[in-house]
């Protein structure tokens, strides 16, 4: 074969041009040494990662190795066509990008280089800085592909986006560290009880991040077995195990460049805590049943509900680990410790037609609200589904709630509410004796649906008479 000519840049507009593009990884399989010398210090000279092989073989090796995003490959190799080696690359590494050389500019070449998956082709002799352009496409082909894929799978993950409501010293105290952690990129963990919002204090330090217009892709720990885990963070090739029948990025890929928000941390199993921790050290990660290692940039929100602290003296969590998700602790108040935000919630969760009876607001801001504002939340939902009208009464709320308030802890008692409580058990009672206990003709006369006079018998303890 022979040395084909290699003509350097004509114009610096040219140059300039090409040099702001993102540097690559490249791979150049080319038989002719000459040509494959000058290529690759052209290309490491313009600020591209690259590595050489003269053959085939050599060139799978360091596919198994590395990963590139675009590899060079000449038509005519010593042991093995580059159409064929082709085939095999894609077979290794289905995110690389080829482009073929070749030295006989036939149709039928360019044609089953690009059935078999080559972006592009180029006939000896050419430029080098038309080489080169030639792979920045190719590489920019390939990260609108990936991030194709990355959208999708994030659009399909992620969730509406509600906010943070609370007005309280312990609330404004969590939007303070929000606001000076967002901006950076340390690892944040999030700590508090269940149903406290931490899903929505991470979306939050994502939404005040450089990281804003990046995926933010989340994961639950708890909701997935061991192998699920691995995968589902870490991904798999090919075969990796049973049901793997095609190469899937992990969630660290997904969110590349963006923010990952792993929720339960603590669930973690303890043979996955290591490689997580070496994805936080350096981005760099293997997925399951690969041995090619692959880099991310990805910035790790957590969240549990555990003491951490404790699960490491018991040595089912690693203290390295903690120690780098632990840079910053933002710790989320339980709601039985900012009652005070409890109106703004209910007003937060109900329609703006809609609205509460004083007594009802005032059992709702009196229960310790175990499930906290998830709880809340649904027993508000409940209560749109029971109400007549489009208002809240104490008859459309959980009796066990309701019944609640009798304890001292839930209810500090107010001035007339017995003598309220008894003024409306005596009509009721009058009621239902003028209509001799027929319930559905005393709930005519009470104004109220057969359903929701139940629910009163119920709480003024008439409901077995």
């Amino acid at each position: 074969m022979g040395t084909p000519v290699c003509v350097p840049v004509t114009t610096r507009a040219e140059c300039v041009r090409i040099c702001h593009n993102q540097n690559m990884e490249l791979l150049i399989v080319e038989d002719d040494d000459e040509f494959r010398t000058i290529a690759c210090k052209w290309m490491v000279r313009k600020g591209h990662r690259v590595a050489e092989a003269a053959d085939s073989r050599s060139a799978l090796e360091l596919v198994r190795q590395r990963q590139f995003d675009v590899a060079i490959l000449d038509a005519n190799l010593p042991d093995l066509s580059g159409i064929d080696l082709l085939q095999d690359l894609r077979n290794k590494s289905d995110e690389i990008e080829v482009i073929i050389l070749t030295g006989e500019a036939t149709v039928e070449t360019a044609v089953e280089a690009m059935k078999r998956g080559a972006c592009d082709y180029l006939s000896k002799p050419f430029p080098l800085a038309a080489l080169e352009e030639r792979c920045v496409k190719a590489a920019e082909r390939g990260r609108l592909r990936r991030d194709g894929i990355r959208w999708k799978t994030v659009a399909e993950r992620n969730r509406p986006t509600p906010v943070l409501i609370g007005e309280s010293p312990e609330m404004r105290e969590v939007y303070r560290l929000i606001a000076r952690v967002g901006p950076t990129d340390a690892p944040v963990l999030i700590q508090g009880e269940t149903g406290t919002g931490k899903e929505l204090t991470a979306l939050a330090i994502q939404q005040t991040s450089r990281r804003v217009d990046q995926p933010f892709v989340i994961v639950n720990c708890a909701a997935l077995s061991e192998q699920l885990v691995e995968s589902e963070l870490f991904g798999h090739e090919k075969g990796a195990f049973t049901g793997a029948v095609k190469s899937r990025p992990g969630l660290f890929e997904i969110a590349d460049q963006g923010t990952l928000f792993i929720d339960e941390i603590g669930e973690l199993p303890p043979s996955l805590q290591p490689k997580l921790l070496r994805v936080l050290e350096d981005g760099s990660l293997r997925r399951v049943g690969a041995t090619q290692e692959r880099r991310v940039d990805v910035r790790i929100i957590a969240a549990t509900n555990r003491d951490l602290v404790k699960e490491v003296r018991e040595q089912r969590f690693r203290e390295d680990l903690l120690y780098r998700i632990n840079v910053m602790a933002i710790t989320l108040p339980s709601l039985r410790d900012h009652a005070s935000d409890i109106p703004l919630l209910i007003r937060y969760f109900l329609p703006d037609e809609w609205s509460i009876e004083a007594g009802a607001e005032l059992i709702l801001t009196q229960y310790r609200w175990h499930g906290n504002v998830r709880q809340l939340k649904n027993v508000l939902e409940r209560a749109k589904i029971l109400a007549e009208g489009n208002i809240v009464t104490i008859d459309d709320l959980p009796s066990e709630i309701v019944n609640s308030t009798n304890d001292p802890e839930a209810r500090t008692a107010v001035p007339g509410d017995a003598n309220l409580e008894s003024m409306e058990r005596t009509h009721v009672m009058d009621v239902l004796q003028k209509c001799q206990w027929n319930k559905s003709q005393a709930a005519r006369m009470l104004g109220v649906h057969r359903r929701k006079l139940y629910r009163l018998l119920e709480r003024l303890g008439l409901a077995t008479k």
